[in-house]
C-alpha cells in the first residue's frame, strides 16, 4: 500500500479505539436516564423551592443546575468555573446576535474568539482537574474492593453430604452484601447471609465490621442467637441511624441435618424439601443495628437427605428490569421449585435474572448461596467408585 494512505490508517485506527465499547443505547442514555440522574443529584441540595410553569421552569432549572455544579466544586474550582461562564458570555455580548426582519428572517452571530478560547480552555482544565480526583477514589475503591474480595469465599470448605453453588455481584466497585460458610471444631457449620443498608464504600464497611463481630462471635459462643446479639450491639455502637444490616444466620449440625437460625429482617430462604415443597425459613422482625434490645427468635428445621436450600439477598428480588419490572419472589421460588443439584439450581437463577434485567445496570449488590443435603450413597456407589479421568 502507498506510504501516503499511513497517515489515514493511524486516524481509523485512532478512531475505533477512542469509540471502542460504545453503543447507540449507550448515546442515547447520555440525553435521557444520565441526564435526569445528574440533574437529580446535582440539585438535591437546592431544590427546596416549588418549580414555577412555563418558561420560568426553565430558569428555574437552569439556576439550580448551576448552583448544584458550583457547589460540588472547592471554593478555587468553584470561581475558575464561574469565571470561565462570565468570559463566555462577555465574548457573546461584544457582538450581539443580529436579527432581520422583512421578507427574510437573518440571525447571525459573530464574537472573537478570544473569550471563547479562554473560557474552553478553563473548563477543560477544570474538567481534567476533576477527573483526576476521580481516578484517585477510583484507585482507592479498587484497593477497598481487593480487600473485601478477601473477606468472601473464593471456594467453601468441602462438608462430607452437602454440596454447595454460590455467587456474588456488586453495583458498585465495593459492595455491601456477605455470606460465609464456616466449619468449627466442634463438628457444626455456620452459615451466614448479611445486607448491609445501601451500597458502595459505606456498606462495604459495615460489611467489614460485620466479618470481624461475626468471626469473635463464633469464637465466643456460635449460637444463632449470641452472634446476632453480638453483631446487633457492635452496629448499635459504632453506625448511625441508616447503619442497619439483615441477617439470616444458622448453624448446622451436619450428620442430622439440624438447621439452628435466626432471621433478621432477611429475606427468607428458600428450603426445598425432596417432594418438591417449598418452606420460608424466617417470620417478619427488624434488620440488626436499629435497636439495642433486638429480641431474636431462634427456630430449628431438619434438612433431609435430597434438600435444597437457597439463600439470597433482595439485590436479586428487587433488581429491574428497562421497564421498572422487579425480578419478584415469585420469579425465585418457580425456578426452586424445579429442584436440581446446587450448580444447576443456581445457574437457573442466574440465567433467568440476566434475561429479566437484560442490560440494565444493577442497582444493588446480590448474593446467592445454593446447598443441598446429598442422599447417602449406595452400596454399589460406595464399592464401586468412578474412575478417575485417563490421562
Amino acid at each position: 500500500m502507498p506510504r501516503s494512505w499511513h497517515p489515514f490508517q493511524r486516524i481509523e485506527q485512532f478512531v475505533r479505539e477512542y469509540t471502542a465499547g460504545l453503543s447507540t443505547r449507550d448515546f442515547r442514555r447520555l440525553f435521557d436516564r444520565d441526564a435526569m440522574h445528574a440533574y437529580a443529584v446535582l440539585t438535591r441540595e437546592h431544590s427546596r423551592e416549588p418549580e414555577p410553569r412555563g418558561l420560568g421552569r426553565w430558569l428555574f432549572r437552569a439556576k439550580l443546575t448551576f448552583l448544584g455544579l458550583s457547589y460540588k466544586l472547592t471554593p478555587a474550582r468553584r470561581l475558575l468555573f464561574a469565571l470561565a461562564l462570565v468570559i463566555f458570555l462577555v465574548g457573546l455580548l461584544q457582538n450581539p446576535l443580529v436579527v432581520s426582519v422583512g421578507t427574510k428572517v437573518r440571525i447571525s452571530l459573530d464574537f472573537s474568539p478570544l473569550p471563547f478560547v479562554v473560557s474552553v480552555l478553563a473548563l477543560t482544565y477544570l474538567l481534567a482537574l476533576e477527573l483526576v480526583d476521580r481516578i484517585r477514589v477510583r484507585d482507592e475503591l479498587e484497593v477497598a474492593r481487593e480487600l473485601q474480595a478477601d473477606l468472601l469465599p473464593d471456594e467453601i470448605a468441602s462438608i462430607p453430604g452437602y454440596a454447595f453453588a454460590h455467587s456474588y455481584r456488586t453495583a458498585n466497585e465495593v459492595g455491601g452484601d456477605y455470606y460465609a460458610v464456616t466449619p468449627l471444631p466442634d463438628g457444626r457449620v455456620a452459615l451466614v447471609v448479611g445486607d448491609a443498608s445501601g451500597h458502595g464504600m459505606a456498606a462495604g464497611l459495615v460489611m467489614a465490621i460485620a466479618n470481624a463481630t461475626l468471626k469473635t462471635g463464633l469464637d465466643l459462643d456460635p449460637s444463632p442467637e449470641r452472634v446476632l446479639a453480638l453483631l446487633n450491639r457492635t452496629l448499635c455502637r459504632t453506625g448511625t441511624k441508616r447503619t442497619f444490616m439483615s441477617a439470616f444466620y444458622a448453624l448446622l449440625l451436619p450428620e442430622l441435618g439440624i438447621l439452628e437460625y435466626v432471621c433478621a429482617g432477611h429475606p427468607f430462604p428458600l428450603l426445598r424439601r425432596e417432594n418438591g415443597e417449598i418452606e420460608e425459613l424466617g417470620e417478619g422482625g427488624l434488620p440488626l443495628g436499629l435497636h439495642d434490645a433486638l429480641p431474636l427468635k431462634c427456630h430449628k428445621v431438619a434438612m433431609r437427605p435430597g434438600d435444597l436450600l437457597v439463600l439470597y439477598t433482595d439485590g436479586l428480588a428487587e433488581a429491574v428490569d428497562a421497564q421498572g419490572g422487579a425480578f419478584g419472589y415469585d420469579a425465585i421460588r418457580g425456578v426452586v421449585r424445579g429442584g436440581g443439584l446446587p450448580a444447576t439450581v443456581h445457574d437457573r437463577i442466574l440465567a433467568a435474572f440476566d434475561r429479566h434485567v437484560g442490560e440494565e445496570p444493577l442497582h444493588d449488590d446480590l448474593t446467592l448461596l445454593v446447598m443441598n443435603r446429598q442422599p447417602p450413597l449406595t452400596a454399589h456407589q460406595e464399592a464401586d467408585p468412578p474412575a478417575p479421568p485417563s490421562s
